[in-house]
């Protein structure tokens, strides 16, 4: 039974194979890690104590079952076998010295495929722990700061699988881009050339991360799981942040000073758009929709702000690099500017109808359906382009009014309406104009036609 469990070295041809499953096992091993620590999580700065983390322990069950699910298909089906009717074996009638002779094969971790072994064993422990905890309505911070201490040793104390034990795993975080690589080896200076090349590198694994986030899906374990990458991206932004002032200080280079300093400051505001906004208190949205909509958009920042970034230090190196040769749907700033000018100018136009027709109920009511449908739109597409200082503002009505019965309205709420409507309607007239002031838009009139044909398709019929 014992050589049954640990004979045969299998683990660098499933490795080969089961490759990417692998890159998300190790992105969520270290998104448990980072999930704990209770500073990366974006929920109000209330007294921790005081605060129930059930929907927070209910999320890493989500995620046990995941890993669980990833493990089973790496290990090979005869490993699985024998490693279930260990134990079994071990509960049932192994006598105590038996019992030690198992434990102490599969502790001993002298390879990988022991190591996957331990680790899949672990995690099947910490699932029926997880499970039972849950029976209670109302987990303490102690309660989940244990649990999450629990986690963090089994995950660190894997010999083969602990994904800290490297700053950089060469197996998964590489410049796999040909331009890349020719831009790194062509800078000279050596310090350069190292910190350079680890900024990317850094980068690069962000976008590896955001790779394991389901964005399609519905399902409630692959949003808490894409939720618990999002948080591990905030730790990992914290670190590329402090990296990137870190370097900046030994930079001699005035420009590429400015370069990496752009890309910090770059990161520290989106980041707060993301995780202070976007996500904040996620946990406890119920409706699946929201949650996979703001999950979405948090994709998109992050991944349009990394890919930019990308782009930006690249181009200090060789100017004439296009995104396009680095990302094969890469938007440029002045692409994204042109759609979120136009989608805000529809929206603006939706918005002066409205106003034109608020005391005529029929058309009133017509309007607001198309409005509604409209701004739905721009909750999916346009609202990852916003900037930080402009979000809040379009959040805050976009939720307000979403959630209006036109038909309901009395008289005095249909006035209070239609004086938002109007504030609104005149934020959106400065937005516009401040869009239209960026470098990238000067001299770059909004293509009405085109925007009319969209506002087209959202109106009603015999208004």
């Amino acid at each position: 039974m014992i050589s049954q469990l640990t004979r045969g070295k299998w683990f660098e041809s499933v490795f080969r194979e089961h490759k990417e499953q692998f890159s998300e096992i190790d992105t969520l091993l270290r998104a448990l890690d980072r999930f704990f620590i209770i500073e990366n999580l974006p929920i109000q700065k209330e007294v921790y104590t005081a605060r129930n983390f059930y929907i927070e322990l209910s999320i890493i069950k989500d995620v046990i079952l995941r890993l669980l699910s990833l493990l089973e298909q790496v290990i090979p089906e005869s490993t699985k076998n024998a490693f279930w009717f260990q134990k079994y074996a071990e509960q049932s009638y192994a006598s105590d010295r038996k019992h030690d002779m198992l434990r102490a094969i599969l502790y001993r971790q002298d390879s990988p495929e022991n190591s996957l072994i331990l680790l899949y064993d672990s995690f099947i422990n910490l699932k029926v722990i997880i499970t039972d905890i849950l029976k209670n309505n109302r987990i303490n911070y102690m309660a989940f700061k244990n649990y999450g201490d629990i986690i963090t040793r089994e995950i660190r104390e894997n010999r083969y699988f602990n994904p800290f034990s490297k700053d950089i795993n060469p197996d998964f975080d590489r410049i796999r881009n040909p331009e890349l690589s020719r831009i790194t080896r062509s800078i000279k200076d050596r310090d350069t050339k190292r910190a350079v090349s680890t900024v990317f590198i850094l980068l690069y694994r962000i976008l590896r991360y955001l790779r394991h986030v389901d964005i399609a899906s519905h399902l409630h374990v692959s949003l808490n799981c894409s939720y618990v990458i999002l948080i591990l991206i905030r730790s990992e932004i914290k670190g590329l942040v402090k990296y990137l002032r870190d370097i900046s200080a030994n930079i001699d280079d005035a420009k590429l000073r400015e370069t990496i300093d752009s890309l910090a400051f770059q990161f520290s505001i989106e980041s707060k758009r993301v995780y202070e906004q976007e996500l904040r208190d996620l946990s406890r949205i119920s409706a699946l929709n929201r949650i996979r909509g703001r999950i979405e958009n948090c994709h998109g920042i992050l991944r349009n702000l990394t890919e930019q970034c990308i782009v930006q230090l690249a181009s200090y190196f060789s100017p004439s690099i296009e995104g396009e040769q680095l990302f094969p749907s890469f938007k440029t700033r002045l692409e994204q500017s042109m759609k979120l000018r136009e989608d805000i100018y529809v929206l603006y136009e939706l918005i002066n109808i409205l106003e034109g027709v608020f005391q005529k109920e029929k058309a009133r009511l017509k309007i607001f359906d198309a409005l509604k449908s409209y701004m739905l739109y721009f909750e999916s597409f346009t609202f990852r382009l916003l900037r930080y200082d402009d979000y809040e503002e379009f959040a805050k009505f976009f939720e307000e009014f979403l959630s209006i019965l036109p038909e309901q309205l009395s008289p005095s709420e249909a006035q209070k309406l239609y004086e938002k409507i109007h504030r609104f309607k005149i934020f959106l007239e400065t937005t516009l104009r401040l869009i239209s002031q960026r470098t990238e838009l000067r001299d770059r009139p909004i293509d009405k036609k085109r925007a009319e044909d969209v506002l087209a398709q959202f109106l009603p019929d015999n208004l």
